[in-house]
Protein backbone atom coordinates (compact mmCIF):
# COMPACT_ATOMS: atom_id res chain seq x y z
CA UNK A 1 0.00 0.00 0.00
CA UNK A 2 1.28 3.43 -0.92
CA UNK A 3 1.45 5.35 2.36
CA UNK A 4 1.48 8.61 0.38
CA UNK A 5 -1.99 7.94 -1.04
CA UNK A 6 -4.30 10.57 0.45
CA UNK A 7 -7.56 9.47 -1.22
CA UNK A 8 -10.05 7.47 0.83
CA UNK A 9 -12.21 4.85 -0.90
CA UNK A 10 -15.80 4.68 0.34
CA UNK A 11 -17.26 1.16 0.35
CA UNK A 12 -21.01 1.37 0.97
CA UNK A 13 -22.67 -1.73 2.40
CA UNK A 14 -26.16 -0.31 2.94
CA UNK A 15 -27.65 -2.91 0.60
CA UNK A 16 -25.91 -5.80 2.36
CA UNK A 17 -24.93 -5.21 6.00
CA UNK A 18 -27.38 -2.32 6.34
CA UNK A 19 -30.28 -4.39 5.07
CA UNK A 20 -29.50 -7.03 7.70
CA UNK A 21 -30.57 -4.54 10.37
CA UNK A 22 -33.88 -5.74 11.89
CA UNK A 23 -36.77 -4.04 10.12
CA UNK A 24 -34.64 -2.70 7.24
CA UNK A 25 -35.24 -5.34 4.56
CA UNK A 26 -35.79 -3.95 1.07
CA UNK A 27 -37.64 -5.39 -1.90
CA UNK A 28 -35.90 -5.99 -5.21
CA UNK A 29 -37.24 -2.73 -6.66
CA UNK A 30 -36.23 -0.78 -3.54
CA UNK A 31 -32.68 -2.12 -3.70
CA UNK A 32 -32.38 -0.98 -7.31
CA UNK A 33 -33.71 2.47 -6.41
CA UNK A 34 -31.23 2.77 -3.53
CA UNK A 35 -28.34 1.56 -5.70
CA UNK A 36 -29.07 4.30 -8.27
CA UNK A 37 -29.01 6.92 -5.50
CA UNK A 38 -25.70 5.56 -4.16
CA UNK A 39 -24.22 5.97 -7.63
CA UNK A 40 -25.51 9.56 -7.72
CA UNK A 41 -23.70 10.02 -4.40
CA UNK A 42 -20.66 8.64 -6.26
CA UNK A 43 -19.62 6.06 -3.69
CA UNK A 44 -16.60 4.08 -4.89
CA UNK A 45 -17.93 0.59 -4.12
CA UNK A 46 -21.51 -0.63 -3.69
CA UNK A 47 -21.81 -3.95 -1.86
CA UNK A 48 -25.06 -5.11 -3.42
CA UNK A 49 -25.75 -8.20 -1.34
CA UNK A 50 -24.91 -11.80 -0.45
CA UNK A 51 -25.74 -13.69 -3.69
CA UNK A 52 -25.87 -17.21 -2.28
CA UNK A 53 -28.10 -16.19 0.64
CA UNK A 54 -31.30 -16.34 -1.42
CA UNK A 55 -32.65 -16.23 -4.94
CA UNK A 56 -33.83 -12.67 -4.30
CA UNK A 57 -30.38 -11.55 -3.15
CA UNK A 58 -28.77 -13.12 -6.23
CA UNK A 59 -31.27 -11.37 -8.50
CA UNK A 60 -30.72 -8.01 -6.79
CA UNK A 61 -26.90 -8.23 -7.01
CA UNK A 62 -27.17 -9.26 -10.66
CA UNK A 63 -29.47 -6.34 -11.52
CA UNK A 64 -27.32 -3.81 -9.65
CA UNK A 65 -24.32 -5.18 -11.55
CA UNK A 66 -26.16 -4.49 -14.82
CA UNK A 67 -27.21 -0.90 -14.13
CA UNK A 68 -24.27 0.59 -12.16
CA UNK A 69 -21.45 2.03 -14.27
CA UNK A 70 -19.56 4.54 -12.09
CA UNK A 71 -19.14 2.52 -8.88
CA UNK A 72 -17.59 -0.90 -8.42
CA UNK A 73 -20.18 -3.53 -7.47
CA UNK A 74 -19.27 -6.11 -4.82
CA UNK A 75 -20.91 -9.37 -3.81
CA UNK A 76 -20.20 -10.97 -0.44
CA UNK A 77 -19.38 -14.67 -0.12
CA UNK A 78 -17.93 -17.03 2.45
CA UNK A 79 -14.54 -18.59 1.80
CA UNK A 80 -15.97 -21.49 -0.19
CA UNK A 81 -15.96 -22.28 -3.90
CA UNK A 82 -19.75 -22.63 -4.03
CA UNK A 83 -20.26 -19.15 -2.54
CA UNK A 84 -17.63 -17.62 -4.79
CA UNK A 85 -19.14 -19.19 -7.92
CA UNK A 86 -22.53 -17.74 -7.02
CA UNK A 87 -21.05 -14.27 -6.48
CA UNK A 88 -19.10 -14.45 -9.73
CA UNK A 89 -22.24 -15.35 -11.69
CA UNK A 90 -24.25 -12.56 -10.10
CA UNK A 91 -21.49 -10.00 -10.76
CA UNK A 92 -20.82 -11.10 -14.35
CA UNK A 93 -22.56 -8.07 -16.00
CA UNK A 94 -20.77 -5.52 -13.79
CA UNK A 95 -18.52 -2.89 -15.38
CA UNK A 96 -16.29 -3.05 -12.29
CA UNK A 97 -16.97 -6.29 -10.35
CA UNK A 98 -15.46 -7.16 -6.96
CA UNK A 99 -15.70 -10.47 -5.11
CA UNK A 100 -15.67 -9.96 -1.35
CA UNK A 101 -14.87 -13.17 0.53
CA UNK A 102 -14.38 -13.65 4.26
CA UNK A 103 -13.62 -16.02 7.11
CA UNK A 104 -13.28 -15.43 10.85
CA UNK A 105 -9.78 -15.10 12.34
CA UNK A 106 -10.39 -14.63 16.08
CA UNK A 107 -9.73 -17.57 18.38
CA UNK A 108 -13.24 -17.08 19.78
CA UNK A 109 -14.81 -17.71 16.36
CA UNK A 110 -12.36 -20.47 15.47
CA UNK A 111 -13.22 -22.39 18.64
CA UNK A 112 -16.94 -21.80 19.03
CA UNK A 113 -18.18 -21.20 15.47
CA UNK A 114 -15.81 -22.79 12.95
CA UNK A 115 -14.22 -25.53 15.04
CA UNK A 116 -11.01 -25.05 13.03
CA UNK A 117 -7.35 -24.41 13.78
CA UNK A 118 -5.50 -21.28 12.72
CA UNK A 119 -3.65 -23.29 10.10
CA UNK A 120 -6.89 -24.60 8.60
CA UNK A 121 -8.42 -21.12 8.43
CA UNK A 122 -5.28 -19.70 6.84
CA UNK A 123 -5.35 -22.39 4.16
CA UNK A 124 -9.04 -21.85 3.49
CA UNK A 125 -8.55 -18.08 3.17
CA UNK A 126 -5.70 -18.44 0.69
CA UNK A 127 -7.59 -21.03 -1.39
CA UNK A 128 -10.70 -18.81 -1.49
CA UNK A 129 -8.78 -15.76 -2.71
CA UNK A 130 -6.92 -17.80 -5.33
CA UNK A 131 -10.19 -19.29 -6.60
CA UNK A 132 -11.91 -15.89 -6.71
CA UNK A 133 -8.94 -14.49 -8.62
CA UNK A 134 -9.76 -16.88 -11.48
CA UNK A 135 -12.99 -14.94 -12.01
CA UNK A 136 -12.07 -11.27 -11.49
CA UNK A 137 -9.01 -9.13 -10.76
CA UNK A 138 -10.54 -7.12 -7.91
CA UNK A 139 -10.72 -9.37 -4.83
CA UNK A 140 -11.37 -8.26 -1.26
CA UNK A 141 -10.70 -10.50 1.71
CA UNK A 142 -12.10 -9.84 5.20
CA UNK A 143 -10.77 -11.18 8.50
CA UNK A 144 -14.06 -11.47 10.40
CA UNK A 145 -13.78 -10.39 14.05
CA UNK A 146 -10.33 -8.95 13.42
CA UNK A 147 -10.85 -6.59 16.37
CA UNK A 148 -10.53 -9.59 18.71
CA UNK A 149 -7.92 -11.49 16.69
CA UNK A 150 -4.25 -11.95 17.53
CA UNK A 151 -2.33 -9.24 15.68
CA UNK A 152 0.53 -11.55 14.65
CA UNK A 153 -1.96 -13.99 13.16
CA UNK A 154 -3.69 -11.11 11.34
CA UNK A 155 -0.35 -10.11 9.84
CA UNK A 156 0.26 -13.70 8.74
CA UNK A 157 -3.19 -14.01 7.12
CA UNK A 158 -2.93 -10.59 5.45
CA UNK A 159 0.45 -11.39 3.88
CA UNK A 160 -0.82 -14.75 2.63
CA UNK A 161 -4.03 -13.51 1.01
CA UNK A 162 -2.22 -10.61 -0.68
CA UNK A 163 0.29 -13.12 -2.08
CA UNK A 164 -2.70 -15.15 -3.35
CA UNK A 165 -4.09 -12.12 -5.20
CA UNK A 166 -6.20 -10.04 -2.81
CA UNK A 167 -6.31 -6.37 -3.86
CA UNK A 168 -8.08 -5.23 -0.67
CA UNK A 169 -7.73 -6.66 2.84
CA UNK A 170 -10.44 -5.67 5.30
CA UNK A 171 -9.95 -5.50 9.08
CA UNK A 172 -13.43 -5.46 10.63
CA UNK A 173 -14.27 -4.60 14.21
CA UNK A 174 -17.19 -6.97 13.77
CA UNK A 175 -18.65 -6.63 17.26
CA UNK A 176 -17.74 -2.97 17.91
CA UNK A 177 -15.33 -3.91 20.70
CA UNK A 178 -12.35 -1.68 19.97
CA UNK A 179 -11.73 1.91 21.11
CA UNK A 180 -9.99 4.42 18.79
CA UNK A 181 -6.49 4.41 20.29
CA UNK A 182 -6.51 0.60 20.36
CA UNK A 183 -7.90 0.18 16.85
CA UNK A 184 -5.53 2.78 15.41
CA UNK A 185 -2.58 0.92 16.94
CA UNK A 186 -3.83 -2.38 15.47
CA UNK A 187 -4.04 -0.87 11.98
CA UNK A 188 -0.58 0.65 12.36
CA UNK A 189 0.91 -2.74 13.32
CA UNK A 190 -0.63 -4.36 10.25
CA UNK A 191 0.48 -1.57 7.89
CA UNK A 192 4.06 -1.67 9.17
CA UNK A 193 4.22 -5.43 9.81
CA UNK A 194 2.87 -6.85 6.52
CA UNK A 195 5.79 -7.13 4.12
CA UNK A 196 3.70 -6.94 0.92
CA UNK A 197 1.16 -4.35 2.12
CA UNK A 198 2.21 -2.07 -0.77
CA UNK A 199 0.40 -4.45 -3.15
CA UNK A 200 -3.07 -3.99 -1.61
CA UNK A 201 -5.38 -1.49 0.05
CA UNK A 202 -6.10 -1.85 3.76
CA UNK A 203 -9.78 -1.45 4.62
CA UNK A 204 -11.78 -1.20 7.86
CA UNK A 205 -15.36 -2.11 8.69
CA UNK A 206 -16.44 -0.83 12.11
CA UNK A 207 -19.58 -1.60 14.07
CA UNK A 208 -21.21 0.76 16.52
CA UNK A 209 -21.95 -1.40 19.58
CA UNK A 210 -20.10 1.08 21.83
CA UNK A 211 -20.94 4.12 19.69
CA UNK A 212 -17.36 4.29 18.35
CA UNK A 213 -17.69 3.08 14.75
CA UNK A 214 -16.98 6.48 13.17
CA UNK A 215 -14.22 7.35 15.66
CA UNK A 216 -12.55 3.97 15.10
CA UNK A 217 -12.74 4.45 11.32
CA UNK A 218 -11.08 7.87 11.57
CA UNK A 219 -8.35 6.42 13.80
CA UNK A 220 -7.78 3.68 11.22
CA UNK A 221 -7.48 6.21 8.40
CA UNK A 222 -4.92 8.16 10.41
CA UNK A 223 -2.90 4.96 10.82
CA UNK A 224 -2.87 3.81 7.21
CA UNK A 225 -6.29 2.45 6.20
CA UNK A 226 -7.39 3.78 2.82
CA UNK A 227 -10.85 2.24 2.49
CA UNK A 228 -13.74 2.66 4.94
CA UNK A 229 -16.83 0.46 4.88
CA UNK A 230 -19.98 2.20 6.03
CA UNK A 231 -23.72 2.64 5.51
CA UNK A 232 -26.18 5.48 4.94
CA UNK A 233 -27.62 6.64 8.29
CA UNK A 234 -25.30 4.14 9.99
CA UNK A 235 -27.82 1.28 9.69
CA UNK A 236 -26.64 -2.30 10.12
CA UNK A 237 -26.47 -5.29 12.42
CA UNK A 238 -27.32 -4.56 16.08
CA UNK A 239 -26.29 -0.93 16.78
CA UNK A 240 -25.29 -0.40 13.15
CA UNK A 241 -22.21 0.46 11.13
CA UNK A 242 -20.03 3.52 10.71
CA UNK A 243 -22.19 6.30 9.27
CA UNK A 244 -21.16 7.26 5.74
CA UNK A 245 -22.42 10.82 6.00
CA UNK A 246 -20.48 11.45 9.20
CA UNK A 247 -17.22 10.03 7.84
CA UNK A 248 -17.48 11.99 4.58
CA UNK A 249 -18.12 15.30 6.32
CA UNK A 250 -15.38 14.69 8.90
CA UNK A 251 -12.90 14.36 6.03
CA UNK A 252 -14.35 17.43 4.32
CA UNK A 253 -14.66 19.75 7.34
CA UNK A 254 -11.39 18.70 9.00
CA UNK A 255 -9.28 18.40 5.88
CA UNK A 256 -6.99 20.97 7.50
CA UNK A 257 -6.06 18.40 10.15
CA UNK A 258 -6.53 15.07 8.39
CA UNK A 259 -5.52 16.04 4.84
CA UNK A 260 -7.46 13.32 3.00
CA UNK A 261 -9.47 13.46 -0.23
CA UNK A 262 -12.59 11.60 -1.37
CA UNK A 263 -14.70 11.52 -4.51
CA UNK A 264 -18.23 11.65 -3.10
CA UNK A 265 -20.78 14.24 -4.15
CA UNK A 266 -21.73 15.47 -0.70
CA UNK A 267 -24.74 17.43 -1.98
CA UNK A 268 -26.47 14.04 -2.44
CA UNK A 269 -26.05 13.02 1.22
CA UNK A 270 -29.43 14.30 2.42
CA UNK A 271 -31.29 12.81 -0.56
CA UNK A 272 -29.63 9.45 0.13
CA UNK A 273 -30.57 9.59 3.81
CA UNK A 274 -34.19 10.52 3.10
CA UNK A 275 -34.59 7.83 0.45
CA UNK A 276 -33.26 5.12 2.76
CA UNK A 277 -35.61 6.27 5.55
CA UNK A 278 -38.52 6.18 3.13
CA UNK A 279 -37.67 2.70 1.84
CA UNK A 280 -37.01 1.06 5.22
CA UNK A 281 -39.25 3.07 7.53
CA UNK A 282 -36.27 3.54 9.86
CA UNK A 283 -36.07 7.30 10.38
CA UNK A 284 -33.08 9.04 11.92
CA UNK A 285 -33.37 10.77 15.29
CA UNK A 286 -33.76 14.54 15.22
CA UNK A 287 -30.29 15.16 16.68
CA UNK A 288 -28.51 12.80 14.25
CA UNK A 289 -25.28 14.37 13.00
CA UNK A 290 -25.35 15.74 9.42
CA UNK A 291 -28.85 14.54 8.39
CA UNK A 292 -31.04 14.90 11.52
CA UNK A 293 -33.74 17.57 11.39
CA UNK A 294 -31.96 19.46 14.20
CA UNK A 295 -28.51 19.29 12.59
CA UNK A 296 -28.88 22.80 11.15
CA UNK A 297 -31.56 24.15 13.53
CA UNK A 298 -30.87 26.81 16.17
CA UNK A 299 -33.12 27.86 19.05
CA UNK A 300 -30.81 29.39 21.69
CA UNK A 301 -30.93 33.18 21.53
CA UNK A 302 -27.14 33.62 21.60
CA UNK A 303 -26.74 31.10 18.78
CA UNK A 304 -29.49 32.69 16.70
CA UNK A 305 -27.98 36.12 17.13
CA UNK A 306 -24.62 34.81 15.94
CA UNK A 307 -26.22 33.02 12.98
CA UNK A 308 -28.01 36.20 11.88
CA UNK A 309 -24.72 38.10 11.94
CA UNK A 310 -22.63 35.36 10.32
CA UNK A 311 -23.41 31.66 9.85
CA UNK A 312 -19.85 30.54 10.60
CA UNK A 313 -20.32 31.53 14.26
CA UNK A 314 -22.27 28.33 14.91
CA UNK A 315 -22.12 26.22 11.73
CA UNK A 316 -18.91 24.40 10.77
CA UNK A 317 -20.45 23.36 7.45
CA UNK A 318 -23.30 24.70 5.36
CA UNK A 319 -26.57 22.79 5.04
CA UNK A 320 -26.26 23.25 1.28
CA UNK A 321 -23.04 21.21 1.30
CA UNK A 322 -25.02 18.09 2.24
CA UNK A 323 -28.09 18.89 0.13
CA UNK A 324 -30.31 20.68 2.68
CA UNK A 325 -31.91 23.94 1.52
CA UNK A 326 -31.14 26.16 4.50
CA UNK A 327 -30.59 26.46 8.23
CA UNK A 328 -33.59 26.92 10.53
CA UNK A 329 -33.85 29.47 13.30
CA UNK A 330 -36.41 27.69 15.47
CA UNK A 331 -38.44 30.04 17.62
CA UNK A 332 -38.94 28.76 21.16
CA UNK A 333 -38.50 29.84 24.76
CA UNK A 334 -34.71 30.10 24.32
CA UNK A 335 -34.89 32.50 21.37
CA UNK A 336 -33.84 36.13 21.64
CA UNK A 337 -35.16 39.46 20.36
CA UNK A 338 -32.90 39.45 17.33
CA UNK A 339 -34.27 36.14 16.02
CA UNK A 340 -37.85 37.30 16.69
CA UNK A 341 -37.23 40.59 14.87
CA UNK A 342 -35.63 38.75 11.93
CA UNK A 343 -38.58 36.37 11.50
CA UNK A 344 -41.16 39.15 11.81
CA UNK A 345 -39.32 41.07 9.10
CA UNK A 346 -39.42 37.98 6.85
CA UNK A 347 -43.18 37.87 7.41
CA UNK A 348 -43.50 41.55 6.41
CA UNK A 349 -43.78 43.18 9.84
CA UNK A 350 -41.30 45.80 11.12
CA UNK A 351 -41.44 47.49 14.53
CA UNK A 352 -39.46 50.00 16.55
CA UNK A 353 -37.65 48.88 19.70
CA UNK A 354 -40.51 49.77 22.04
CA UNK A 355 -43.03 47.80 19.98
CA UNK A 356 -40.60 44.90 19.66
CA UNK A 357 -40.16 44.78 23.45
CA UNK A 358 -43.94 44.59 23.84
CA UNK A 359 -44.17 41.74 21.31
CA UNK A 360 -41.21 39.95 22.90
CA UNK A 361 -42.90 39.97 26.32
CA UNK A 362 -45.96 38.29 24.78
CA UNK A 363 -43.70 35.93 22.84
CA UNK A 364 -41.84 34.67 25.94
CA UNK A 365 -45.13 34.12 27.77
CA UNK A 366 -46.46 32.12 24.80
CA UNK A 367 -43.17 30.20 24.50
CA UNK A 368 -43.52 28.98 28.08
CA UNK A 369 -46.74 27.24 27.06
CA UNK A 370 -45.65 25.95 23.64
CA UNK A 371 -42.53 24.03 22.62
CA UNK A 372 -42.35 25.65 19.19
CA UNK A 373 -43.72 28.96 17.92
CA UNK A 374 -45.16 28.95 14.41
CA UNK A 375 -45.77 31.88 12.09
CA UNK A 376 -49.48 32.04 12.93
CA UNK A 377 -48.56 32.23 16.63
CA UNK A 378 -46.43 35.31 15.95
CA UNK A 379 -49.20 36.90 13.93
CA UNK A 380 -51.62 36.35 16.80
CA UNK A 381 -49.52 38.42 19.25
CA UNK A 382 -48.47 41.37 17.10
CA UNK A 383 -50.09 44.84 17.57
CA UNK A 384 -53.14 45.41 15.40
CA UNK A 385 -53.89 48.57 13.41
CA UNK A 386 -57.10 47.20 11.88
CA UNK A 387 -59.99 45.09 13.06
CA UNK A 388 -58.76 41.53 13.38
CA UNK A 389 -61.55 40.14 11.28
CA UNK A 390 -62.68 36.54 11.21
CA UNK A 391 -62.47 34.36 8.15
CA UNK A 392 -65.48 32.10 7.73
CA UNK A 393 -64.76 28.94 5.76
CA UNK A 394 -67.01 25.98 6.47
CA UNK A 395 -67.10 22.55 4.86
CA UNK A 396 -70.65 21.72 3.68
CA UNK A 397 -70.08 18.57 1.63
CA UNK A 398 -67.25 16.26 0.59
CA UNK A 399 -67.20 13.36 -1.84
CA UNK A 400 -63.93 11.60 -2.70
CA UNK A 401 -63.31 8.54 -4.88
CA UNK A 402 -60.06 6.60 -4.80
CA UNK A 403 -58.99 4.66 -7.90
CA UNK A 404 -56.17 2.16 -7.46
CA UNK A 405 -55.33 1.95 -11.16
CA UNK A 406 -56.37 5.44 -12.22
CA UNK A 407 -56.92 9.03 -11.13
CA UNK A 408 -58.73 9.82 -7.89
CA UNK A 409 -61.40 12.54 -7.80
CA UNK A 410 -62.88 14.81 -5.13
CA UNK A 411 -65.88 17.16 -5.11
CA UNK A 412 -66.09 19.75 -2.34
CA UNK A 413 -68.74 22.27 -1.32
CA UNK A 414 -67.65 25.13 0.95
CA UNK A 415 -69.41 28.07 2.49
CA UNK A 416 -66.97 30.99 2.21
CA UNK A 417 -68.13 34.22 3.83
CA UNK A 418 -71.78 33.06 3.56
CA UNK A 419 -71.43 32.13 -0.13
CA UNK A 420 -71.64 28.48 -1.26
CA UNK A 421 -68.92 27.36 -3.68
CA UNK A 422 -68.49 23.94 -5.30
CA UNK A 423 -65.64 22.50 -7.36
CA UNK A 424 -64.11 19.18 -8.35
CA UNK A 425 -60.52 18.14 -9.01
CA UNK A 426 -58.38 15.09 -9.69
CA UNK A 427 -55.17 13.97 -8.08
CA UNK A 428 -52.82 11.13 -7.22
CA UNK A 429 -55.02 9.86 -4.39
CA UNK A 430 -58.19 11.24 -2.74
CA UNK A 431 -56.36 13.60 -0.36
CA UNK A 432 -54.36 15.16 -3.21
CA UNK A 433 -57.57 15.54 -5.25
CA UNK A 434 -59.35 17.14 -2.30
CA UNK A 435 -56.51 19.60 -1.74
CA UNK A 436 -56.56 20.57 -5.42
CA UNK A 437 -60.31 21.25 -5.20
CA UNK A 438 -59.80 23.36 -2.06
CA UNK A 439 -57.13 25.45 -3.78
CA UNK A 440 -59.44 26.11 -6.73
CA UNK A 441 -62.36 27.14 -4.53
CA UNK A 442 -60.32 29.33 -2.17
CA UNK A 443 -58.05 30.80 -4.83
CA UNK A 444 -55.09 30.57 -2.45
CA UNK A 445 -52.63 27.87 -3.46
CA UNK A 446 -50.39 26.67 -0.65
CA UNK A 447 -47.25 24.54 -0.51
CA UNK A 448 -47.69 21.52 1.77
CA UNK A 449 -44.62 21.49 4.02
CA UNK A 450 -45.66 18.73 6.41
CA UNK A 451 -48.43 16.14 6.51
CA UNK A 452 -48.62 13.66 9.37
CA UNK A 453 -51.24 11.14 10.46
CA UNK A 454 -51.28 9.43 13.86
CA UNK A 455 -53.78 6.87 15.11
CA UNK A 456 -54.88 7.73 18.65
CA UNK A 457 -57.25 4.79 19.21
CA UNK A 458 -57.31 1.11 18.26
CA UNK A 459 -59.40 -0.90 15.83
CA UNK A 460 -60.66 -0.53 12.29
CA UNK A 461 -62.73 2.53 13.25
CA UNK A 462 -59.83 4.24 15.06
CA UNK A 463 -59.68 8.00 15.25
CA UNK A 464 -56.76 9.52 13.36
CA UNK A 465 -55.08 12.85 14.11
CA UNK A 466 -54.10 14.74 10.96
CA UNK A 467 -51.48 17.49 11.21
CA UNK A 468 -50.61 19.75 8.27
CA UNK A 469 -48.21 22.63 7.78
CA UNK A 470 -48.95 24.74 4.71
CA UNK A 471 -47.04 27.71 3.35
CA UNK A 472 -49.30 30.44 1.96
CA UNK A 473 -47.34 33.25 0.26
CA UNK A 474 -44.19 32.70 2.30
CA UNK A 475 -45.87 32.22 5.70
CA UNK A 476 -46.42 28.82 7.31
CA UNK A 477 -49.71 27.89 8.99
CA UNK A 478 -50.62 24.69 10.79
CA UNK A 479 -53.88 22.79 10.92
CA UNK A 480 -55.08 19.85 12.98
CA UNK A 481 -58.17 17.68 12.82
CA UNK A 482 -59.37 14.34 14.20
CA UNK A 483 -61.61 11.96 12.30
CA UNK A 484 -62.28 8.29 11.59
CA UNK A 485 -62.15 9.29 7.90
CA UNK A 486 -58.62 10.26 6.87
CA UNK A 487 -59.81 12.24 3.82
CA UNK A 488 -62.30 14.16 5.97
CA UNK A 489 -59.64 14.82 8.61
CA UNK A 490 -57.15 15.96 5.96
CA UNK A 491 -59.69 18.45 4.54
CA UNK A 492 -60.59 19.78 7.99
CA UNK A 493 -56.92 20.27 8.87
CA UNK A 494 -56.30 22.09 5.58
CA UNK A 495 -59.26 24.38 6.16
CA UNK A 496 -58.03 25.24 9.66
CA UNK A 497 -54.67 26.31 8.21
CA UNK A 498 -56.40 28.23 5.40
CA UNK A 499 -58.67 30.01 7.92
CA UNK A 500 -55.61 31.12 9.87
CA UNK A 501 -53.95 32.36 6.69
CA UNK A 502 -57.01 34.46 5.74
CA UNK A 503 -57.15 35.95 9.25
CA UNK A 504 -53.47 36.85 8.99
CA UNK A 505 -54.06 38.43 5.59
CA UNK A 506 -56.84 40.58 7.11
CA UNK A 507 -54.47 41.65 9.90
CA UNK A 508 -51.80 42.67 7.43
Amino acid sequence: MNSQNKTITFFDTTLRDGEQSPGCSMTFEEKIQMARQLEMLQVDVIEAGFPIASEGDFKAVNEVAKIIKYSSVAGLCRASEKDIESAAQALKPAAKPRIHTFIATSDIHLKYKLNKTREQVLEQAVNAVAFAKKHFDDIEFSCEDAGRSDVNYLIQVTEAVIAAGATVVNIPDTVGYQIPVEFGALINKIVTGVSNMNKAILSVHCHNDLGLAVANSVAAIQNGARQVECTINGIGERAGNASLEELVMILKVRKDLLGFEHGLKTEEIYNSSCLLSKLTGMFVQRNKAIVGSNAFAHEAGIHQDGMIKNRITYEIMTPESVGIDRSDLVLGKHSGRNALKSRLKELGYEYNQEELNEIYAKFTKLADDKKLIYDEDLISIIPQNVDEGVSNIELKNLQAVSNHHGISTATIELEVDNVNKVDSATGNGPVAAAYCALERILGMGGALEDYTIHSNTHGRDAYGDVYVKINFNGTSFTGHATSTDIVQGSVDAYLQAANRAKVAQTKK
